[in-house]
């Protein structure tokens, strides 16, 4: 065995082979798997292993399609069969509910030339005549979708990296991971040791254990899951061709054939965990007892649509373990505070993801950032607050409600309240209805008295009216938003601006009292962050910025050397912020301070630490909300004091609490992007008009990559476009956009309702050559075209007078 290598790969699954052969395919021929047992061990054994392509993220569609190519792929380049079967996939929709997520998903398939379109009752009974679809709305065909052998598709991603160099060793158990004072690490086994660059841990059921050895606890649990193929069925051996798998989400089940039988599976409700406090070592290849009774319920609507499957045996029952995250997407991509140690765990749907992640997961290590934005996959998103009892709870509402819809803006109570600010009791007292925002409890919006909890669909719900009344009473008169979600950072030393400089694309302010926005450059040269920079005295910076981010930004963080003396730290959580917004927001602030907040003694982004209402804060002259507005930071321990003092203040002026449902409102209405849905390091700075704010008389990370782009044409432009909404709902992001000739233009990236100037709004990116400011176009709104038009501006203050007033 090799002693050194460029990459060590711990555990010899699906997902683990995948990456070993990505690596060496895209050029690293040192690199190491390292398995426990065999090949297959754990739970890519027992999987049922269907394929399929279209998921409600965009990116993961992608990948998943391109897993789906790269079968046949791996057969012609290795030999190994991957026992591909792509008889297609049936979706059926049993309510509008779900008839609206299969249409917004046609409707992406038809911009992204992805094969999943409508058929007709007669079409998908010829396609799969043993299916009764009485009561079926709406039915969707996936051509390409099926199932493939787990062990093949395994065995062949194993004899594809072989070939290109790699080395597997089975029976090799790893025992330590040591990190070393270069960044390097060790990797024990009883069979030596191996100095790499790279440890992944793609260690499965025991991705736990294998993290731990590097100090680090990852949010994961295992749970059974059940599934069971029948004896031969004669109508099924009859057909003489392979059926189509169903998906019947709404009955809780999933169906395809196996053999000359079928397979039934189902997330049940009665769901059960396994192994709470660690894997065993000695598990392999075992199963669990039977315990169909659980998913009896399940299999009956199964039986009730396929009536066929009522008459057969049950051949052979699968009850075996999978591991979960929170949120059932996987753990992915390096770990923010450990150099060199990259993670890719808890994949529930692996053979449709396989791929992708290996690719994706192999530019990370090599190029230093993947091509896809996947920061809702990355491990980055959460941090130590989603702890044991968190995250088994959220596997718990995430299992038993598999194949719910995740509505747009729909918040799960599941493990509520992680975190929580001292503000809390005081919001939930005015009505507040919370959202989880990286741990914290956040108010989304304000009720007419306590207790109410919203409701969620693809149209405008019950928060749709009061979130209308704060846009309009803050544009109107005033209003007072909680923005400690936001993350929070100081810098001081005598090389606090000299690390800003190199580290963010803008200058910083040299004079003292002055603030920039300033971005941060990706890896590839996109937007990998906005940060608004304060400087509060000669050698003291404050930085703020995406509190969802707050993890993922230290990787970029930790790329810049501190000089001597200087000093990062982050006070997320020591400091809370609000910000006070509106064109009554000066005399609002007037009354609680005696600083000059005039023009002419207060300007825009300007900074400056004061007394608020007998609080000291640190004062930013600016908001989020595209209006004159100013942003007030104090101790945590004072954050209740301060609100207090600011809503009593606000209710005398007509004004009041507004959450961020309304926030996202009034930041649409005025154009402004967020970051993970308008910036993202998929996104080029002259696409979202970030290029002004980057200096290139200057170094900054990464600049020679944005230099590389930054005399092209933007492949595509932000835009914002006004919706006729004639089905009581607007665009949330994610749907398409089109020409009224079927051209696509682009998609929408965020939605809201504008109460303040009437229209429903949506930001997006419009492909260069398409559509133009003044164009009409059709944005598939719940799956179906609605007519919209490119605005030239905002509607809301394009030349921002009352932010700067």
């Amino acid at each position: 065995m090799k002693t050194h290598a460029q990459a060590v790969v711990i555990g010899g699954g699906l997902v683990g082979c995948s990456i070993l052969y990505h690596l060496a395919r895209l050029g690293w021929r040192d690199v190491i798997l390292l398995e426990r047992d065999e090949l297959t061990s754990g739970s890519t054994w027992h999987a049922a292993a269907g394929i399929h392509g279209l998921h409600d993220s965009t990116n993961i569609s992608r990948i998943q399609h391109y897993t789906m190519g790269l079968y046949k792929e791996l057969e012609a380049e290795t030999g190994q069969g991957c026992g591909v079967f792509q008889p297609g996939s049936l979706y059926l929709a049993q309510t509008e509910a779900r008839e609206h997520q299969l249409r917004l998903q046609e409707a992406k398939a038809r911009y992204y030339g992805m094969n999943f379109h409508a058929v007709s009752r007669d079409e998908a009974e010829r396609l799969h005549p043993l299916v009764d679809f009485d009561g079926i709305r709406c039915i969707m065909y996936e051509p390409d979708g099926g199932n493939v052998d787990p062990s093949g598709v395994t065995m062949a991603y194993a004899a594809g990296a072989r070939a290109r160099g790699a080395e597997i060793h089975r029976f090799t158990p790893v025992t330590a991971t040591v990190p070393q004072p270069d960044g390097s690490w060790i990797v024990e086994t009883p069979k030596g040791s191996i100095r790499t660059d790279w440890v992944v841990n793609a260690a499965g059921l025991w991705g736990r254990e294998v993290a731990a050895m590097a100090g680090l606890e990852l949010p994961l649990i295992p749970t059974e899951h059940q599934y069971f193929v029948t004896e031969t069925i004669p109508e099924v051996a009859a057909q003489g061709r392979r059926l189509p798998s169903v998906a019947d989400r709404d009955g809780e089940y999933y169906m395809r054939q196996e053999g000359q039988g079928l397979l039934i599976g189902a997330y049940e409700r009665d769901m059960r965990f396994w192994a709470e406090d660690g894997t065993p070592q000695g598990f392999g290849h075992e199963l669990f007892a039977d315990d169909l009774d659980r998913i009896m319920d399940n299999v009956m609507r199964a039986m009730a649509r396929v009536p066929v499957a009522a008459t057969a045996g049950i051949k052979r029952v699968i009850n075996g373990p999978m591991i979960w995250s929170p949120d059932s997407a996987a753990l992915f991509g390096p770990v923010p505070e450990l150099r060199g140690y990259f993670c890719c765990n808890g994949i529930i749907p692996g053979f449709s993801q396989s791929g992708g992640l290996g690719l994706l997961a192999a530019e990370w290590m090599i190029e230093g950032e993947p091509r896809l934005d996947m920061f809702g996959w990355d491990l980055a998103r959460f941090g130590p607050w989603a702890g044991k009892a968190f995250t088994k709870a959220r596997v718990r509402d995430q299992y038993a409600n598999r194949f719910a819809i995740h509505f747009p803006n729909e918040e799960r109570a599941a493990g509520r309240p992680a975190r929580l600010r001292p503000a809390y009791e005081v919001q939930k007292s005015m009505g507040a209805v919370f959202g989880l925002n990286c741990g914290w409890e956040h108010p989304l919006w304000f009720a007419d008295e306590p207790g109410v909890t919203e409701t969620t669909g693809f149209e405008r719900q019950n928060w749709f009216e009061p979130v209308g009344r704060e846009v309009r009473m803050l544009r109107t008169h005033v209003g007072v938003l909680d923005i400690s979600n936001f993350a929070t950072y100081e810098i001081r030393g005598p090389g606090a601006q000299d690390w800003l400089d190199a580290l963010l694309a803008n200058r910083v302010p040299s004079v003292v009292g002055r603030a920039c926005l300033a971005p941060l450059i990706g890896v590839r040269g996109g937007v990998a962050g906005d940060f608004t920079v304060s400087r509060l005295a000669p050698d003291r910076f404050m930085m703020i910025g995406s509190g969802l981010a707050e993890r993922y930004h230290r990787r970029f963080f930790d790329m810049v050397p501190l000089p001597q003396g200087t000093v990062f730290e982050n006070r997320t959580d020591a400091l809370c912020g609000m910000n006070v917004a509106g064109p009554k927001s000066r005399e609002l602030l007037q009354r609680l301070t005696n600083e000059d907040l005039s023009n002419a003694g207060f300007g825009f982004m300007q900074a400056r630490q004061m007394v608020v209402a007998g609080v000291p804060v640190v004062a930013l002259r600016v908001s989020f909300t595209g209006d004159l507005g100013w942003e007030l930071h104090c101790a945590e321990e004072q954050q209740t004091a301060l609100y207090r003092a600011l809503i009593g203040a606000a209710r005398d002026m007509r004004g009041g609490p507004v959450g961020s449902r309304a926030l996202g409102a009034l930041r649409i209405e005025k154009g402004y992007g967020s970051w993970g849905r308008e910036y993202s390091p998929e996104y080029r700075p002259q696409e979202v008009e970030l290029d002004r704010l980057i200096k290139l008389d200057k170094d900054f990370l990464h600049k020679g990559a944005y230099v590389a782009l930054a005399g092209t044409s933007p492949r595509e432009t932000l835009s914002i476009f006004e919706i006729d909404a004639v089905n009581n709902a607007d665009a949330s992001g994610g749907e398409p956009i089109f020409l009224p000739d079927g051209t696509g233009v682009g998609r929408v990236t965020s939605g809201a309702y504008s109460a303040h100037t009437g229209k429903s709004l949506a930001l997006g990116f419009a492909r260069a050559g398409t559509a133009q400011p003044g164009d009409v176009v059709e944005i598939h709104v719940l799956g179906r075209p609605h007519r919209a038009r490119m605005l030239p501006a905002p509607p809301f203050d394009p030349e921002g007078l009352r932010l700067r007033g």
